[in-house]
Parts: structure tokens; C-alpha cells; sequence
């Protein structure tokens, strides 16, 4: 079985590809593979198939071939990732299944359209993330301090807080924690430092980090840097722009716009290899845990 093994501002994934849909993917088969010791180690697990061939998707839509599917590294399902996507199409254009320099994707938030040039081995590739949905303000806390935020829905649930608190400071090792009523299949929370306004490219910049539902803190996150922009514009009176973002794993930027956001970033392929029959046989009979 082919695996490769990329990542985009250091949030990695392994990508499995499997065009018409045979591998039996199951939640411990993709802890086992996530696990920085027993594993590949990733934050995540990219399976590359076709959209025609799953039977746990939505329906295919007319002229989109490949289907993202996505899964968390603690095995779960998730709707999407800004930066996986980026992966997703870097690994199409290595296959040779990527034409020109724009590919409609699907996952479970939708169709998302990836922009990339094919001759570049780790250059920008930007993806159309769709609109930004600003939700009801709410909380979230760290070792008894408390952050208010604002939940921001990027195809994925977000509560992204703007705060001048040292957020290098933070101690993300445990789940900050959240109203459960306003997020029940869980959330993604981000703390974002101020807008701070840039002469030249970008209209401002902000720094971020991020805790990922079934994963832990990440060095970086797609949507999640969507929602920070959000956010941070929000908190200073604006609805769109484009902002650059400093994660602790690299630079993105996002464009805000009326009726959609784009992220930009870069993606990297650092492997590929094949994965033993008898360790992916074992993986199956082991109890999902939390990839450490």
C-alpha cells in the first residue's frame, strides 16, 4: 500500500491514495498511522478517491473527480482542512492527475476550487474556502483565565479569540475549554493577537495558534487561520481585507472578501513509501486512541 507524507506550514498529514474507494480505512487504522511512535505521525490522514466511488459522502457533484477525505488524527471524520486541500493538490499534480493550474475538489463542506502552478514543487497554492460564517459570541478558557471569542464557521466549527494576552504564554497541551451547547461535536479554538495594520502587500498581520478538536495544538491550521483573519478584522470595524498570518509552523495569508475567503500557502511533499500488509492488518484490530 502507497502512502506519502506531506505538509502544509508544518501541519502534516499522510496521504493514502486510494482512487475507487478499497481500502478499509477504519478509525484505528488511522490513529495507528497518525501515532508519532507506533505510526507515520501526522495531524491528520488524506485518502485520495474518487468522489463517484464513496458511499459515506455526499453526492458527487457533476464535473468534480476527486474527493478529499479527511480524517482527524484521533480517526474522526472531519468536514475539512485548508491546508490538506493545499496537500491534497500537490499530491495530484505529483500523480499526474492534476491538468492545468486550477482543479475543483470535493469534501464535506462542498467544492473547493485549488489554484496552483503544476511546475512549481512546493510553491503558493491557493484555495477558495468559501464564506466565512460569523457565529454567536462565546468563550473559551485556559488554566482558569478566560477568552472571549466569536464562533466562525469555515465548513468546520471555530472559535476564534482575539486577545492582547501573550499567546505564546498558553498552555495548549489540554483542550481549552468551550460552551458544549453552542459546539457538541466539538471545536477548533484559536487565539489570535490584534490586527497590527502593514504598508506594502498584505493590509495587516496577526499571530496565531491554534487547538484542534481530535488532534491537540497543531503548528498550523487552514480554516483556522480563515476564522483568525475573521475575527481580527471584525475586532477592528472591517469585513474584508487580506492579512497575513504567523503560525508557529510558517506564514499564510487570507483574503476576506464580501462574498467568499481565499487562503494562500504553501504545500510540501517530503516522502513517499509503502506501508507493510502485516502493520495495516495489526492497525485494524487495534482500539482507536489520540495520536501523542
Amino acid at each position: 500500500m502507497q502512502f506519502s507524507k506531506g505538509h502544509g506550514t508544518e501541519n502534516d498529514f499522510i496521504v493514502l491514495p486510494d482512487p475507487d474507494a478499497t481500502l478499509d480505512l477504519t478509525p484505528a487504522r488511522v490513529a495507528a498511522l497518525c501515532d508519532r511512535r507506533r505510526g507515520l505521525g501526522a495531524d491528520g490522514v488524506l485518502r485520495v478517491v474518487r468522489w463517484a466511488a464513496l458511499t459515506d459522502a455526499p453526492a458527487p457533484v457533476p464535473g468534480v473527480e476527486w474527493f478529499m477525505d479527511y480524517r482527524n488524527a484521533d480517526g474522526t471524520v472531519v468536514e475539512m482542512c485548508g491546508n490538506g486541500v493545499r496537500v491534497f493538490a500537490r499530491y495530484l499534480a505529483h500523480a499526474g492527475w492534476l491538468s492545468g493550474s486550477e482543479t475543483p475538489v470535493g469534501t464535506r463542506s462542498g467544492v473547493r476550487v485549488v489554484r496552483m502552478d503544476p511546475t512549481s514543487p512546493d510553491g503558493e497554492i491557493s484555495v477558495d474556502m468559501g464564506p466565512a460564517i460569523v457565529g454567536e459570541s462565546s468563550t473559551a478558557s485556559v488554566d482558569g483565565a478566560f477568552f472571549p471569542g466569536v464562533a466562525v464557521d469555515v465548513g468546520n466549527p471555530h472559535l476564534a479569540c482575539v486577545t492582547g494576552h501573550d499567546i505564546a504564554a498558553l498552555d495548549l497541551t489540554a483542550a481549552p475549554g468551550y460552551d458544549r451547547a453552542l459546539f457538541p461535536h466539538g471545536v477548533n479554538v484559536e487565539f489570535v493577537s490584534p490586527f497590527v495594520a502593514a504598508g506594502g502587500g498584505p493590509d495587516g498581520e496577526v499571530t496565531m495558534r491554534v487547538h484542534e478538536r481530535g488532534v491537540g495544538e497543531t503548528r498550523s491550521c487552514g480554516t483556522g487561520t480563515v476564522a483568525a483573519v475573521v475575527a481580527a478584522l471584525r475586532d477592528t470595524g472591517r469585513h474584508t481585507g487580506t492579512v497575513a498570518v504567523h503560525t508557529l509552523g510558517g506564514r499564510l495569508r487570507v483574503t476576506v472578501e464580501a462574498a467568499t475567503t481565499v487562503l494562500h500557502g504553501p504545500a510540501v511533499l517530503v516522502a513517499h513509501g509503502e506501508l507493510t500488509r502485516s502493520w495495516w492488518e495489526a492497525a485494524g484490530q487495534e482500539p482507536a486512541r489520540v495520536s501523542s
